[in-house]
């Protein structure tokens, strides 16, 4: 298995009740389903997320599993999670990859394409 057989889809949404704007304070959340597309299945063990705001300041965020835990992925299965992130600008991106672990014993990353992180009236 590689990162080929892993998929890695996101939504995004702008928090405006836990948001400040007036003091610089934008909270997203966001929402993965990781897709195993192999015939075997894979274990999440870690995360590694770069995450940057409009001012162009980075975050690196590297961690145990996801939200406590470190699922295993059935062959064909996914596997769900919801998470938060605040900035400090009304917009920002993040990418990443997952560090995974295949049946043979063997890790491999998965990688996350950049997303954006924006509020309604950021984008046009």
């Amino acid at each position: 298995m590689t990162a080929e057989h892993i998929t890695v889809s996101v939504k995004t949404e702008y928090l405006s009740q836990q948001s400040k704007p007036d003091q610089d304070r934008f909270a997203f959340a966001y929402h993965i389903t990781i897709h195993n597309q192999s015939n075997a299945p894979t274990k999440l063990l870690g995360r590694h997320w770069v995450i940057t705001d409009a001012n162009e300041s980075k975050q690196e965020v590297r961690g145990i599993g996801v939200v406590g835990e470190q699922p295993v992925i059935s062959a064909g299965e996914s596997y769900q999670y919801s998470s938060g992130i605040v900035l400090e600008t009304p917009i920002g991106t993040m990418h990443g990859c997952y560090k995974m672990l295949n049946e043979q014993g063997l890790e491999f990353e998965a990688p996350i394409k950049p997303f954006l992180l924006s509020t309604p009236h950021a984008v046009n």
